[in-house]
């Protein structure tokens, strides 16, 4: 498969592409054997934060560890979240990364430069743009601000949604689109990341929901497939709805994450916790996604 007619075909079709992020190595093995044995697509994908924060190791041991449990026809593996400024307000070197990315075979990358101005993270995505499409790979950027990686404590949720912190503006988005070179964006309508600072790793997220009507306005300000971040925990109708109006990626990290992590804290037994996370990786494709054998849907 190559992601970015992966990526085309799925928002032609109305579906969605999950993309499970891997804090843990071992967690590779279930989810790559689940969307098999589902008939399934999906992205396995690393992002910088869970090998800085958790047990990723790198960029690079993900990826050897995806090559030896990969499924061609139902897997996909994409560098998730390379900041600009990250989330404890660092700068980093991220075109270095996208070169290792590159090296190691990933098969599409994301910037986040959402930190920075639009001028700015504009100047950046197009940046990663041209060094990615020269080595034949798409580029996800992020505009807006998905929120809940930062250190410190998040304002309540209801806060949130009401004022529309973070949410993409709709005209930065056409202009974004337009000069950065992106393939796909992730856009901030409502939903909010896992934490990931130290003593909130554990905690339930609040459960979101998605302004479908701003959706539906950057939809059709981008024309390109949107990305929803935070996936994880919202509820599934505002899911669907979003899927309905232009999300084609979806990320799914603190629910996997928490399973993994549960099932090891009982016995130390990384087998039994990889079983933990495949059953709850086909729960996500059948209950939560309703996207059983999307991989026909896609490809026929």
């Amino acid at each position: 498969m190559n992601a970015k007619d992966t990526m085309l075909r799925a928002k032609e079709k109305k579906t969605v592409i999950p993309a499970c992020n891997i804090p843990y190595i071992p967690m590779v093995k279930p989810i790559a054997q689940a969307f098999e044995d589902e008939n399934s697509v999906a992205m396995i994908q690393v992002a910088r934060v869970e090998w800085e924060k958790f047990f990723a190791g790198s960029l690079e041991a993900v990826a050897e560890e995806y090559e030896k449990y990969k499924k061609p026809d139902h897997t996909l593996l994409h560098l998730d979240h390379v900041p600009v400024i990250d989330e404890d307000f660092q700068k980093v070197d991220y075109m270095a990364l996208m070169e290792r990315a590159v090296k190691a075979g990933y098969q599409s990358a994301m910037i986040d430069a959402s930190r920075l101005d639009l001028a700015g993270n504009i100047a950046a995505t197009a940046q990663a743009a041209e060094f990615v499409h020269a080595a034949g790979i798409p580029l996800e950027a992020e505009l807006g601000s998905v929120m809940g990686h930062e250190s410190g404590e998040m304002p309540p949720y209801e806060e949130i949604f009401k004022s529309k912190q973070g949410f993409t503006d709709i005209d930065q988005a056409k202009e974004f689109v337009q000069k950065s070179g992106c393939d796909w964006l992730s856009v901030a309508a409502g939903s909010i990341h896992g934490a990931v600072a130290e003593g909130l790793k554990d905690q339930k997220k609040p459960e979101a929901r998605l302004d479908i009507e701003h959706l539906a306005a950057l939809e059709q300000a981008t024309d390109i497939p949107l990305v929803l971040h935070g996936g994880s925990g919202m509820n599934v109708d505002y899911i669907r709805q979003g899927v309905k109006t232009g999300i084609t990626k979806v990320n799914v990290g603190t629910e996997l994450r928490q399973t993994y992590e549960q099932a090891f804290a009982k016995r130390q037994d990384v087998e039994e916790a990889r079983q933990a996370v495949y059953e709850k990786t086909r729960e996500i494709i059948v209950s939560f996604f309703g996207i059983k054998d999307s991989r026909t849907l896609l490809f026929g």
